[in-house]
């Protein structure tokens, strides 16, 4: 009787709704509609019955023509509204009080191909989200909106220039940031995904930082002292920019970029990083004179030849594989001889790579180098690999290329939904507090859209 009554309730408010929208139709807002992606916004609809059940849903369309959505289940309070920023969603992609959860819980519509991965890779260009509000809570794709919104989101702030580097055998993408300067600045690499990712670069821009997003992966250098030349001349590309400050450069890596990070500040007399970000750090530095291409293209051999463990879903998992490789003093850099402040960003459900071993044993080398003061350490519970900005949706597995053999695989990465993107808002605040007081020494430069 209870469940009879509550349907009777819903198709009396959906009446009640059909003809309220003929007379005064609901009002949806989000505010700001044009922002940043790492900035929050709040969505509110007005003019509803009150406890009225509605929908409200944001819908994407990607680069690579994939449809995204996310959405939550709300009821309407005693004056007819409903805001998402502070109330309860009782079903949908998330549940309860989450405002940005129309973002971080997005994941590709029913019918979609596996395996996908939302990335910008136009960052000139807005990642558009519609935000919509429809009636009840069943059957709204099937319906036409009540109302509805066009957001917003973008990695560039108004004022960055955007300048494609390719000189002295360096290719990459170079951000920088409106006004005179000078500005701190930061050599930006992506993992072994491989290609240019501008996306992090330009939104570190847009808080004030010189950024080269760097293509490393694309280029089969001849030897391991040539591959390192290639990034100690990205590196100074940034710091003998003139709207740069020289003696504040740092270095931004996630994964196969961390090593790169690790070892440059370990090895490289030739440039001093003034700080170091490792999110999902790898050590893993075996075969001196190899270059970290064929280093990485080891790995990938090695992984299919040793036949991974895969889950029920055929997701392919490397975690175990790559943890013999570093249990081996002599597979892993010597980050003793770090001489820079050193953020590690790690998940403690990371599938693709032991992070928390390598974090783990990080610490114990620089400890026993007398460098533990350097060593700041982010750890979060639930979390996988691929830790991103602030509500970028939350990839558990995804499709990867192999690059030794083409073969084209689902790997795991790890992390639950909620807890990860909680983890992508908390680390994102802390790593931009950290180069602040490492490169700025003072208030933070953000630009505003």
């Amino acid at each position: 009787p209870k469940q009879w009554a509550v349907l009777k309730r819903d198709e009396e408010c959906m009446k009640l709704l059909s003809a309220m929208t003929q007379v005064v139709p609901p009002i949806l807002s989000v505010t700001p509609c044009r922002a940043l992606v790492d900035e929050k916004f709040k969505v509110l609809v007005e003019n509803l019955p009150p406890g009225c059940p509605v929908t409200v849903r944001s819908l994407h369309h990607s680069e690579d023509k994939d449809d995204w959505e996310a959405y939550g289940h709300y009821v309407s309070d005693h004056s007819g509204v409903v805001s998402v920023s502070e109330d309860l969603s009782y079903g949908g992609t998330y549940t309860g009080k989450e405002p940005m959860g129309l973002l971080w819980s997005m994941r590709p519509v029913p019918g979609s191909r596996p395996g996908l991965r939302l990335r910008k890779m136009n960052v000139c260009t807005p990642m558009l989200v519609t935000i919509s509000v429809h009636s009840g809570h069943e059957g709204f794709r099937d319906q036409a909106p009540l109302a509805s919104v066009l957001t917003e989101r973008w990695y560039m702030a108004p004022g960055i220039r955007r300048i494609n580097i390719n000189e002295q055998g360096v290719q990459g993408t170079l951000f920088i940031p409106p006004g005179p300067g000078p500005f701190p600045g930061l050599l930006d690499m992506w993992g072994g995904g491989g290609g240019l990712l501008e996306s992090r670069a330009a939104l570190l821009a847009s808080h004030g930082y010189v950024s080269l997003a760097l293509d490393y992966l694309g280029f089969d250098q001849e030897s391991e002292n040539l591959e390192f030349k290639y990034f100690e001349t990205a590196f100074n590309i940034i710091k003998d920019h003139p709207q740069v400050m020289p003696d504040r450069v740092g270095i931004f890596g996630l994964s196969l970029g961390s090593l790169v990070a690790v070892t440059l500040a370990a090895y490289s007399t030739i440039v001093k990083p003034c700080c170091i970000v490792c999110i999902s750090c790898n050590h893993y530095y075996p075969a001196r004179g190899s270059t970290v291409t064929s280093k990485f293209e080891g790995v990938t051999r090695w992984v299919l030849s040793l036949s991974a463990r895969v889950n029920e879903d055929n997701q392919v998992i490397w975690k175990d594989v790559a943890l013999e490789f570093i249990t081996d003093p002599s597979n892993i850099a010597e980050v003793g001889r770090i001489n820079c402040p050193t953020l590690l960003v790690n998940g403690c459900d990371d599938q693709n790579w032991p992070t928390v071993e390598t974090a783990e044993d990080v610490a114990r080398l620089m400890r026993e180098a007398g460098k533990e003061h350097l060593l700041s350490r982010l750890a979060y519970p639930d979390t996988g690999h691929l830790i991103e900005p602030p509500f970028s949706p939350h990839f558990r597995a995804t499709t990867f290329v192999m690059r030794s053999s083409k073969e084209k695989v689902i790997l795991l990465w790890g992390g639950q939904t909620k807890p990860h993107s909680d983890a992508q808002e908390d680390s994102w605040r802390k790593i931009l507090s950290f180069l602040q007081f490492h490169l700025y020494c003072g208030p933070n430069l953000k630009a505003k859209i």
